[in-house]
Formats: structure tokens, sequence, C-alpha cells
């Protein structure tokens, strides 16, 4: 049975398997950290170009967000040593930024996640690279169109399963694939909480959603077959039958008539091209 626990304020939480419902406190704090993240991914749409290094892009994330008053959440986490997660092409998600020079042709999903305040912006976004091929943007396209009809789903009495199934639903009738490996989770003064967001499923399934729930939708769609392989770095998950993968992400929050984007680019770059 899905347990639910009220957050007034400040409080310490714990991951404890219950699913966080918060008040207005909550709901500024993630505004603050999620417009700092959409402000870094805003910047990052003039500086993605080919012949970038994967490395330079963490080293803006970093200072932007130390810039903003942030600290970036994923440097340290669980040992990981950078500022940021980029993924390329084949990569589903977790690509560990470093020497790899962007090239003409690549998609690339960057991920950010500043911690202001005690509370997590976490959100991601494609990005092309030079002239890219139109099955690849098609992908980004559609990938881009599973978040937002996710989102639309997430409201007050509807169910997580509802959310999962519509973005399955979408993906498929595509021919693509939906990573269920991966999923989206609960947000705020955790960086991963419960519940989990499968972004595959049946209708009227799962954990009711109630006003107060923060969490990410984060699908990853795969050009071919959902199948994923780990590399052997620990993080990096990679396409198994070396197919293109797309992602986008943001965090939003349950209200009493629907649902708050808190990573919503202030600029409305919202979908590649910028």
């Amino acid at each position: 049975m899905t347990q639910y626990q009220t957050i007034t304020g400040n409080e310490t939480v714990l991951r404890d398997g219950t699913i966080k419902l918060h008040g207005p406190a909550g709901f500024e704090g993630m505004r603050k950290a999620g417009r700092l993240a959409a402000e870094i991914l805003d910047a990052l749409t003039t500086f993605v170009q080919p012949g970038v290094t994967t490395g330079a892009i963490d080293d803006l994330v970093r200072q932007m967000t130390l810039d903003g008053g942030g600290v970036p959440a994923t440097l340290g986490y669980r040992g990981y040593a950078h500022s940021c997660c980029t993924s390329i092409n084949n990569v589903i998600c977790h690509g560990i930024p470093g020497d790899k020079v962007l090239r003409d042709g690549d998609i690339v999903n960057i991920d950010v996640t500043p911690l202001v305040d005690g509370w997590h912006g976490d959100t991601s976004r494609m990005y092309l690279v030079g002239d890219v091929p139109l099955k690849a943007r098609r992908l980004v396209d559609v990938t881009y169109e599973c978040l937002m009809i996710g989102i639309d789903l997430a409201r007050s009495g509807n169910r997580l399963g509802d959310i999962g199934a519509a973005i399955q639903k979408h993906a498929e009738a595509h021919r693509y694939g939906v990573v269920r490996e991966f999923c989206g989770h609960g947000v705020g003064r955790l960086f991963h909480d419960a519940p989990e967001v499968i972004h595959a499923g049946r209708p009227g399934t799962g954990p009711e959603l109630r006003p107060g729930m923060f969490f990410t939708i984060e699908p990853m769609i795969n050009l071919g077959k959902p199948g994923v392989k780990m590399l052997d770095d620990g993080w990096t998950a990679v396409t198994r039958d070396r197919s293109l993968s797309a992602q986008f992400e943001h965090s939003i929050g349950i209200t009493e008539t629907g649902c708050e984007i808190f990573t919503l680019s202030p600029k409305g770059l919202h979908n590649p091209p910028y």
C-alpha cells in the first residue's frame, strides 16, 4: 500500500519509501532550483557546437551552477566526479563528460541538477550538433512529445500508470523502444526518492497522484529496441542494438488543478532546434 508523508517546511526528510507531499515552502524552493537548472540549459544552446568537448560543457555547467548560488548535486554523488551528464547518440543516460569532442550530426542529452538552498532542480534537454539527419531529429521530436504527453496527465486523481501508458503508446506508435531500466523519480530535498516513474505501463495502475507530490518525468526513447547495456565505468548506459537514443526531463509538482513545471525554460527554449 502506498504511503504518503506531509512535509510542512524544511524539516529533514528520509528516503524511507514514502511519497512526500509538499506545501508552499516546497513549491517555492523547487521554483528557485528549477529556474537555475533551466537557465543553465538555456545558456548551453549556443555553446553546444561541433568541436566542443563534453568536458568543456561540464566546466560551464559547474561554473554557472556556482555563480547561480547552487552546487552541482551530481558532483560526488555515489562517487560521480562531474557536474552534469552528457549522453551522445546511442548513450541512453549518464554519459560521463571528458575529452569526447562533439561532431557534426551528433545528438546529445545534457542532464543537470543544481542543488539550491536544499532543493534539487533536475532537468535535461536534447541538443542537435550541426546538421543532424532527419531520423535523429524525428526521434528527438517524438521524445519531447512523449515528455509533454506524460506531463499533461500529471494531475491529481490520476495514477502514475496513466503517465507511463500514454508515453509508451506514443513512442511505440512510431516504432520506437521505451527504456524500462531507468525511470523518473521523486525529487525535492532528496535527489532521488519515491515514487519511481516508469515510462511504460497500464492506465489506472500505480500510486495515485496527490497535490504536493514532486517528481521527474524523463522518458528515454530508443530509435530501435528498448534493450540497455551498461559500460564498464558503471555509469554509462547505451542501447544494446547501438541505435540512437533521446531523452527529455522536467521536474514537476502536482497542484490542485494540474501540475507546475519547475524546470521550464525562461526563454521558451523547449525543444531543438533552438
